[in-house]
């Protein structure tokens, strides 16, 4: 069975929100992956933005598809556009995963990903198998 390695862009500020969706591609019976996010229990050793940008490019490097939690927040959050910008510099593909419950995804969001999902195991699954360098 492929492990899909995987970067996760998302909000600090909604920490919930990554680790419930952290928790929904775990309890997906015959999916491994291996997730080379950024959470905020683990930052990065950086002391300017250059240097975490450098980090960031590093941890983008390995993964097969970079996933962005598409809150509405992401209109305001300038890492998760640099992340989207150090994926699509990589050629690595990315989904858009509308937020649980809602409907809108930023523009700037989705005019720069391969698909957008609903919040939804089987369809983020699919998408990731779909769109993955593997």
């Amino acid at each position: 069975m492929r492990t899909f390695n995987i970067f996760v862009s998302h909000s600090w500020t909604y920490t919930d929100e990554y680790k419930r969706f952290e928790k929904l591609l775990e309890s997906r019976p015959y999916f491994n992956f291996r997730n080379y996010s950024v959470p905020n229990e683990k930052p990065k050793d950086t002391s300017t933005d250059k240097e975490l940008k450098n980090a960031l490019e590093g941890q983008i490097r390995p993964t097969h598809i970079v996933i962005i939690l598409a809150g509405m927040y992401a209109n305001y959050s300038k890492w998760i556009n640099i992340e989207m910008n150090i994926a699509k510099k990589m050629g690595k593909p990315m989904i858009g995963i509308k937020p649980h419950g809602g409907q809108k995804v930023p523009t700037q969001v989705s005019s720069q990903v391969n698909e957008i999902v609903a919040w939804n195991r089987e369809s983020i699954v699919d998408a990731i198998r779909k769109h993955s360098l593997i």
